[in-house]
């Protein structure tokens, strides 16, 4: 099963392109030891939440943008095997000396794919989510789920993708579970949609806003402790 490694940080509105270069450069070294891909996507529409959002995730300034990216690899043991890697090799002990950005406020952890979703075409904007939901409605949440990838699709959507915390760990000053003020019994669910552009996506939100889908459908989620916000992609491996 298609392993996720997801990250939201906060990087400096001004150092978009020296956080560009630093990613490019660390991408190669991402599939040498054994990464599919690595997606970077810079915040374009992330709304401030009344109880939870993407900036207070990362505790970002006001200087700060918001980054959604993520890591993907063919399975969990592809990808512990190359966290070891990670961890010992002097290429990447350096890179993370010079990251452009407070590496102590950015979220991470990893996900197992329960929802994985494709159409065609290249995208061009992906829309991202982080949502707690109580571990004794998984199966409601990935039946939801399912229902929804096929509908964004049908709007347009390239890929839809839902991932289940695995290995989602405490930070010092930032983390997932404080992201989404998570509760006993609660896990966390990274997910993303990719569109075209970002045209097609506002129209695919508001078909779907429209048509209420699931309107009559309880959610298996406290969606007051969801985040979501839209990113327009700097660096995607997939498309190189």
């Amino acid at each position: 099963m298609k392993y996720v490694d997801g990250f939201v940080l906060a990087v400096p509105a001004d150092k978009k392109d020296e956080y560009r270069r630093h990613a490019a450069e660390a991408a190669p070294l991402f599939k040498e030891f054994g990464a599919t891909r690595m997606v970077e996507c810079w915040g374009d529409d992330v709304p401030n939440g009344k109880v939870t959002d993407f900036r207070r995730a990362v505790d970002a300034k006001d200087d700060e943008t918001v980054v959604f990216s993520w890591i993907e690899y063919p399975s969990k043991e592809a990808r512990d095997a190359a966290n070891e890697k990670i961890m010992t090799d002097p290429r990447m002990q350096t890179m993370g000396e010079m990251m452009p950005f407070d590496g102590k406020r950015m979220i991470f952890g990893g996900f197992d794919t329960i929802v994985d979703e494709r159409g065609s075409g290249t995208p061009g904007y992906t829309d991202g989510f982080v949502v707690p939901v109580p571990s004794e409605k998984k199966e409601d949440y990935q039946a939801l789920a399912q229902r929804m990838a096929g509908k964004f699709k049908e709007y347009g959507a390239i890929r839809v993708l839902e991932a289940w915390g695995d290995d989602v760990p405490n930070g010092e000053v930032t983390d997932y579970w404080r992201a989404v003020q998570a509760q006993d019994g609660e896990e966390v669910v990274y997910s993303y949609i990719q569109w075209p552009d970002k045209a097609t996506r506002d129209a695919g939100w508001a078909r779907m806003m429209a048509e209420g889908p699931e309107q009559n459908t309880p959610m298996p989620f406290d969606g007051k402790r969801m985040f979501w916000g839209g990113f327009r992609p700097i660096l995607d491996t997939a498309a190189e």
